[in-house]
């Protein structure tokens, strides 16, 4: 198992739920300033800069559903698999612990510690296949740039488009999560574990679908 990878795993899965719980709840604190643009763009923006400074070490997975659909076509062994879904969850929850420290409690309560969640009138049918979708785009993006050898680079920089372009379609459906990490994280630290089961299955659903169809369709 490559420890240097895990601990990049777990720095890079970390800032992803900081920056992205923070910019929630500092959008609160500012009366909406960012509004959606905003948080999408936090999200997106953490996803570039740490996929271009950990994709040399880990490949740059920060997210089991990620990890998962690499493994299913055969890119990461179990032993790394495991690991690095470990670290990915430790470092979203750490995240959240911190949180606690940094933005008010009042804040976090208001935003429910930024935990994505359905949005009004959505239901969990809707909720599901919207993350499932979102992730089949986010994981075909990073087959194409990342782990295709033909693929453009720099990679995270489209990889980090995808995540805010997903956001700003999904942030008011289901939250985007398109990561269970970022969903565990927050959730287990007072945002709630209301629907944990489908933060796990449509983005891991995503990124498997998107994981074969690339390797059996596209890749050479």
């Amino acid at each position: 198992m490559n420890k240097k990878a895990l601990l990049a795993e777990f720095i890079a899965t970390f800032a992803l739920t900081f920056i992205g719980v923070g910019a929630i709840a500092v959008n609160y604190i500012s009366g909406g300033q960012s509004g959606l643009v905003g948080i999408a763009l936090a999200h997106g923006l953490t996803i570039a800069v740490m996929v271009a400074a950990i994709g040399g070490i880990s490949g740059a997975h920060i997210n089991p559903a990620v990890t998962i659909g690499l493994f299913v076509t055969q890119k990461i062994d179990a032993l790394n698999t495991i690991g690095y879904i470990i670290s990915q969850c430790f470092g979203a929850i750490t995240a959240a612990v911190l949180l606690k420290i940094c933005i008010p409690a009042s804040a976090l309560l208001a935003v429910g510690m930024g935990t994505p969640a359905l949005g009004t009138g959505v239901s969990v049918t809707m909720g599901l296949v919207t993350e499932i979708i979102l992730t089949f785009f986010l994981m075909f993006v990073i087959y194409g740039t990342a782990v295709d050898k033909r693929g453009m680079k720099p990679a995270g920089l489209f990889i980090g488009l995808t995540v805010t372009l997903d956001i700003l379609m999904g942030g008011p459906i289901s939250g985007a999560a398109m990561n269970p990490a970022r969903h565990l994280g927050p959730a287990l630290l007072g945002g709630g574990l209301q629907n944990l089961w489908f933060y796990w299955v449509g983005p891991i659903a995503g990124a498997i679908l998107a994981s074969i169809l690339y390797q059996k369709v596209l890749e050479e």
